[in-house]
């Protein structure tokens, strides 16, 4: 016998309180820390017009003073609602109460509404993720479930955090963008990061040409690494310099490595395996030819 499914019960929405602006207090985990003055003040005209559209969200708390118990709010969503209101002028503004009870759960409660509003500049969001994984012991990828993203969001915004603060400031300030701040922490030498870094503010450099030139530094400290031998290999190439009598160049591979050795005649070169095998080559046992004077080299 097939049995139909009890209806679901339309949700009933939260009461909305009206509540003394005086009695709100600001959120101490609200990982919002910028707030545009000017568009503050055109929220507070529009309010004064058309009020607040959407209510504040806050939790009660009882509070006790000299004079016995007394109630304030604490905010957890909704500060540039109230920042505004009050520069409206406005006594009371419209709040939904909510019982959070614990730390965690306003903190995530303010990220989630402010990462919804996409209010939070890049570094904020760093900072706040952050915090839940310090403060509240969660991983990455708890973080990422409370907040609706992927794992490696999480992983990528906190890796900002990385940056000197000055970077940091500037991507807070959308001076420049989270994937060029990202480029910039490829750059492990910090002087040369800030070097690229100015270079980027100066120039309005985009992600590709940051990219381009971030590779092309990297190439050329590459080549330049290999290029500049260490003291060990100068003073071996000085010592067969001394034994061949010709010039020579040692590059070391890992491992292994590359001897190089000039020679200008074909007599130099039979002087020069001579040296190395000890015996001596006649002409046709060694198979070269008169040729004339010319600059070769050989590798060993």
């Amino acid at each position: 016998m097939q049995t139909n499914p009890l209806p679901q019960q339309p949700r009933v929405p939260d009461p909305i309180f009206h509540i003394e602006t005086e009695k709100i207090k600001p959120n101490p985990f609200q990982p919002r820390r910028n707030f545009d003055e000017e568009a503050l003040q055109e929220l507070a005209g529009s309010i004064r017009e058309f009020g607040i559209l959407h209510p504040l969200v806050v939790t009660k708390h009882e509070v006790s003073t000299d004079l016995g118990t007394s109630v304030e709010y604490h905010l957890i969503s909704g500060e540039r609602r109230l920042k505004a209101a009050k520069l409206a002028g406005l006594e009371r503004v419209p709040a939904i109460v909510k019982a959070v009870p614990t730390d965690r759960e306003r903190l995530e409660l303010a990220i989630i509404e402010n990462i919804q509003r996409e209010n939070l500049n890049p570094i904020e969001t760093a900072r706040a993720y952050a915090k839940l994984q310090d403060q509240f012991g969660l991983t990455q990828r708890e973080v990422a479930v409370r907040v609706g993203k992927s794992r490696e969001v999480v992983a990528n915004a906190v890796r900002l955090l990385n940056l000197p603060s000055q970077i940091q400031d500037s991507v807070a300030q959308l001076q420049i963008n989270e994937s060029q701040a990202r480029l910039l922490l490829m750059i492990t030498d910090i002087q040369e990061q800030q070097a690229i870094f100015e270079d980027l503010i100066r120039n309005n450099l985009s992600v590709r040409e940051l990219r381009n030139r971030i590779r092309a530094k990297k190439e050329n400290a590459a080549a330049a690494a290999v290029s500049v031998p260490d003291p060990e290999t100068e003073h071996l190439e000085e010592q067969l310099r001394e034994v061949l009598g010709t010039k020579v160049r040692l590059q070391k591979e890992g491992g292994g490595g590359k001897l190089t050795i000039n020679f200008y005649s074909p007599e130099e070169l039979r002087l020069i395996i001579q040296k190395l095998t000890n015996e001596r080559l006649s002409e046709a046992d060694s198979g070269i030819a008169e040729a004339p004077d010319q600059n070769q080299e050989f590798s060993v």
